[in-house]
C-alpha cells in the first residue's frame, strides 16, 4: 500500500482542525467564530435600514442590536434583534430581516399615547388601555387630555369618551380626577370643580350641558357644582358670589318687609 508522503502533515492538520473545532463547540466560541468567518467573508453588517419610528430614535434601536462593525449577517438572530427592539418604551411591535449580504431592514409600529397621567408628582403617557408607555418630558403631547389619581389612567378612555359627547363642555376641561377610584370630578380651565356622581354620569352630563347652555352657570362666580345626589344640583358659590347673592336676596325681601310693616 502506498501512503503519499503528504498524507501525514494531511492527517495531523485535520486532527488539530478537529480539536480546535470541538474546542470551541465545548467552550461556547463556536458562533463567534462563525461570526467572524463570515464577517470576513463580506456578510459583515453595514447597513441598517428603520422605519416606523417617530418616538424612537434610530440611535436607541441600533443599541438595542449592538453591533460592533463586524457583526455577521449570518450569524444574526433576528428572533432576539426583534425581542430587543420591541423592549423599547414606545415599540408596540417590530419585524428585523436580513438582506443579504449585508444590510437589516427593521419596521417598527409604536404605541400610541391617549392621556396624561399625574400619580402624586409623577407624569406619565399612557395608552387608551392605560399601559404606561414614558414619562411625559416635554410639551410634544401636551395637548392630550390630563387625568389625575389612583386607577385614573385605565379608566381615563371611558369618561374622556363621555364628556367629548359634549364637545362645549369638553372645550373646557382642564383635567380629569379620579376620586377614591369610585368617581370623576371634572376641573375647568376657569377653577369650577364639577362633581360628577358614581352612577348615572352620563344623565349628569347631558343636564350640566344643558344647564349650561341655558344660564351660564359654569362662567359665573362659582367655586363647584355638586352633582352627586340624584335630584338636585348643589352650587357652592365664590365669597365675592355669595356676597351678591346675599344682597340680592336682601333687596327682594324688601318688599315683603314693608308690606308687613303696613299691615
Amino acid at each position: 500500500m502506498h501512503v503519499p508522503g503528504y498524507a501525514a502533515p494531511l492527517m495531523t492538520g485535520t486532527l488539530l482542525a478537529a480539536t480546535c473545532l470541538y474546542g470551541m463547540t465545548v467552550g461556547g466560541h463556536w458562533p463567534q467564530f462563525l461570526q467572524t468567518m463570515t464577517a470576513y467573508s463580506g456578510f459583515a453588517v453595514t447597513d441598517v435600514r428603520i422605519s416606523g419610528n417617530s418616538e424612537t430614535s434610530d440611535i436607541d434601536v441600533l443599541e438595542k442590536l449592538d453591533l460592533n462593525g463586524w457583526t455577521s449577517l449570518v450569524g444574526l438572530d433576528v428572533d432576539a434583534a426583534r425581542d430587543q427592539v420591541a423592549s423599547l418604551p414606545w415599540v408596540q411591535s417590530a419585524t428585523v430581516r436580513k438582506v443579504y449580504p449585508d444590510s437589516i431592514e427593521i419596521s417598527v409600529v409604536e404605541k400610541t399615547p391617549y392621556a396624561i397621567w399625574q400619580h402624586r408628582n409623577d407624569l406619565v403617557l399612557v395608552e387608551e388601555t392605560g399601559e404606561l408607555i414614558t414619562p411625559f418630558r416635554s410639551g410634544r403631547h401636551s395637548d392630550l387630555p390630563l387625568v389625575v389619581g389612583e386607577g385614573a389612567a385605565g379608566k381615563a378612555q371611558s369618561i374622556v369618551a363621555r364628556v367629548a359627547e359634549h364637545p362645549a363642555l369638553a372645550s373646557r376641561v382642564a383635567s380629569y380626577v379620579r376620586v377614591g377610584n369610585r368617581r370623576w370630578d371634572l376641573r375647568l380651565l376657569n377653577g369650577v370643580t364639577v362633581k360628577l356622581p358614581e352612577e348615572g354620569a352620563d344623565a349628569a352630563l347631558s343636564y350640566l350641558a344643558d344647564t349650561e347652555e341655558a344660564t351660564g352657570l359654569l362662567s359665573r362666580d362659582v367655586v363647584a357644582v355638586d352633582m352627586r345626589l340624584e335630584d338636585r344640583l348643589v352650587v357652592q358659590l365664590t365669597p365675592e358670589g355669595l356676597k351678591q347673592r346675599t344682597e340680592a336676596v336682601k333687596e327682594m325681601m324688601k318688599p315683603v318687609k314693608a308690606a308687613g310693616r303696613r299691615t
